[in-house]
């Protein structure tokens, strides 16, 4: 109920007063507000206009002077421009100079330093994916002069020479002396069946090669000239060795012989081309491996598998044989 007392009456006043100021403060403040935006709009629309008239004049400015230095560059390259070319020329011939002489310093020591291809006849065997285990262990590339074997354990072996970067190579297919030196015929017989065999596993056709007993045999039925002769005419390279290991002699050495047998004929090339076996009876060789390679970088030698690009080591030079 609502309070008529002068006490009331006056409470209801008093709130009815600031009620009324509250409200007047509030449209004062917007009209102020309003008044202000007013005035301020044109004024800020003005200072827009002049910042954008003093940035057309700073960007003519700006390109005035570019043109004037462009001008001033062109004369004066045109005064020296043919000076500076010959400048240019000549750093770039001392450049070419200095090049050359780092390749030919690079060239030297490469020649300098001894190599070793590793060599492996006979194969695959058993022994040969032990062989291959180790090589990629150490991180050396080889050289397996194969024979013809059938079978899928063969046929993967032959692929895993191709995969992990050996050379794969010829050696004969039959591996039977007395068939293969019967004839030229039978020789280009045996020896074109194992490179189309191989071809056909591998995808790789073979072109080096080395002869079962070497170029040099003495068990051949003719004058090894003209196997020579046939493999020279079929642009087919064959390699002998000037390094044994001994492991395909009569005599049974242990696996540190071995490495002695190659360490003292290596030393004495700096082109040595190693002659081991991988047949099934080999397992010193491979037990000798290891050691062998860790020996031969001892030596300073670099190790390599043979490729078209290798200087043959040849008993009998194919180019003497015409």
């Amino acid at each position: 109920m609502e309070d008529k007392t002068p006490t009331g009456l006056r409470e209801q006043q008093s709130r009815r007063k600031r009620v009324n100021k509250i409200r007047t403060s509030i449209v004062t403040g917007m009209f102020i507000w309003m008044l202000v935006v007013t005035v301020m709009l044109p004024v800020l629309l003005l200072r827009l206009f002049w910042l954008e008239d003093k940035v057309k004049e700073l960007t003519e400015s700006m390109v005035s002077v570019e043109q004037e230095v462009d001008n001033e560059s062109r004369k004066s390259g045109a005064v020296s421009g043919e000076s500076m070319e010959d400048s240019v020329k000549d750093a770039n011939q001392i450049e070419h100079e200095i090049g050359e002489a780092s390749a030919q310093q690079d060239g030297a020591q490469k020649e300098d330093t001894p190599k070793a291809y590793l060599t492996f006849d006979d194969g695959p065997s058993d022994n040969t994916p032990r062989i291959l285990d180790i090589l990629k262990e150490k991180g050396v590339k080889a050289t397996f002069f194969v024979i013809g074997q059938e079978g899928k354990e063969a046929e993967a072996i032959y692929r895993r020479i191709v995969e992990e970067g050996h050379t794969l190579a010829m050696h004969s297919y039959s591996h039977k002396y007395n068939e293969i030196y019967a004839s030229v015929d039978a020789f280009a017989e045996d020896m074109t069946h194992l490179q189309t065999y191989l071809a056909e596993v591998t995808g790789v056709t073979p072109t080096i090669m080395r002869f079962p007993g070497g170029s040099s045999n003495h068990v051949s039925s003719l004058p090894m000239e003209e196997f020579i002769r046939y493999t020279n005419e079929k642009g087919l390279t064959y390699f002998d060795w000037n390094v044994m290991s001994g492991d395909a002699t009569g005599q049974a050495y242990m696996p540190e012989e071995l490495i002695e047998n190659v360490m003292k004929d290596a030393v004495r090339y700096q082109s040595a081309v190693v002659l081991m076996h991988d047949a099934a009876t080999k397992a010193p060789t491979a037990e000798a491996l290891a050691p062998m390679i860790d020996r031969l970088r001892e030596a300073g030698f670099t190790l390599l598998p043979i490729d078209e690009d290798t200087e043959p080591v040849q008993h009998i030079e194919a180019g003497s044989v015409k």
